[in-house]
């Protein structure tokens, strides 16, 4: 916790009249959680894996110091059928590449239309197949990807939920959640293990605040405040009442955390859309709660002792963000 986020804790501003906050995604990227805490990693950075694993875990590592939404996302367990091989198509650089789906093992494949890299000094790349990676070898270049970065990247026609099983905040200055030491967020992995693969999907909001009064900067709650209130209300949506993996303790805190903030901002309600043009499968999010949608927009409101009410709005009840740069 910062000095900023120690003087909100103890002292928070009051608001001189009632708000509104619109949360919108601002960034959204998935890591596949798996990799960081379950595979063996690769120590010599020369390789292709070992590359592959350390941007992904420096990525994750930056998030740590922000306050950021983190979800833990469950989807079928996928992986390269390395004992079959790849097929090469008759023309162009189309890559054929078989997989397994599910725990019974399914045979599905994946067609990669390949686009030859400014570097190569091979006109059709050396593939490698690992149970989790393919590694392109192009002379002077070698491309390493998870199976799962082929799902979002090429087209087909597999069709996949994606989980939601918790929801929490980024900000985590010992780094547990990166280093794979975190309680709540291990237990769901290792009952995941044999069935789902497990991700970390990371949004930033952009939260605009919508008040009658004039511009009042001792008012003004902190990114700290915003991403908490969300947090609690997107554990009530997709999680329910009774989060399975949330302790009563930190309920009871989190409750007492929502009234203080509602009372403090004057508060009368909250939207949060998750939904953006660019979304792919993966965004297909559900829970035991909810059902599959690609959007999630959500209005907000709050009763005594902290309450959250949560209530699904029409996808088309307002235009989708782009969150292109």
């Amino acid at each position: 916790m910062d000095g900023q986020d120690n003087i909100e804790a103890a002292l928070p501003p009051r608001s001189s009249a009632p708000q509104r906050w619109d949360a919108s995604v601002a960034e959204s990227r998935f890591y596949w959680y798996d990799l960081l805490v379950n595979d063996m990693q690769v120590p010599d950075f020369r390789d292709p894996i070992g590359r592959y694993q350390r941007r992904m875990q420096f990525a994750l590592d930056a998030t740590m110091e922000k306050q950021l939404l983190f979800f833990v996302v469950a989807r079928p367990r996928i992986r390269f059928d390395s004992k079959k091989g790849v097929s090469w198509g008759f023309f162009g650089l189309k890559l054929n590449v078989p997989l397994l789906v599910g725990p019974e093992n399914r045979k599905e494949s994946i067609t990669m239309e390949l686009e030859v890299p400014f570097e190569a000094t091979f006109k059709k790349p050396v593939v490698a197949l690992h149970d989790k990676y393919i590694t392109l070898n192009w002379g002077a270049l070698t491309e390493c990807f998870s199976i799962h970065d082929l799902l979002q990247r090429f087209p087909h026609d597999m069709k996949f939920d994606s989980i939601v099983q918790y929801v929490g905040i980024t900000r985590d200055p010992q780094a547990k959640l990166a280093k794979g030491r975190y309680p709540a967020v291990n237990r769901i992995v290792e009952e995941n293990e044999h069935t789902f693969d497990t991700f970390l999907l990371v949004k930033r909001m952009d939260v605009k605040v919508q008040t009658n009064a004039a511009d009042d900067i001792l008012g003004e709650a902190s990114p700290r405040s915003h991403v908490e209130m969300m947090e609690a209300a997107l554990i009530r949506y997709f999680e329910g009442e009774k989060p399975a993996h949330h302790g009563l303790i930190e309920q009871n805190n989190r409750r007492d955390r929502v009234a203080l903030l509602v009372d403090t901002y004057q508060l009368v309600g909250m939207r949060i859309d998750l939904g953006f043009k660019e979304a792919d499968g993966f965004h297909d999010l559900k829970s035991f709660n909810v059902p599959v949608s690609r959007r999630h927009l959500i209005d907000v409101t709050f009763g005594p002792g902290g309450e959250i009410r949560c209530s699904r709005l029409p996808d088309d009840a307002r235009p989708l963000v782009s969150i292109e740069p």
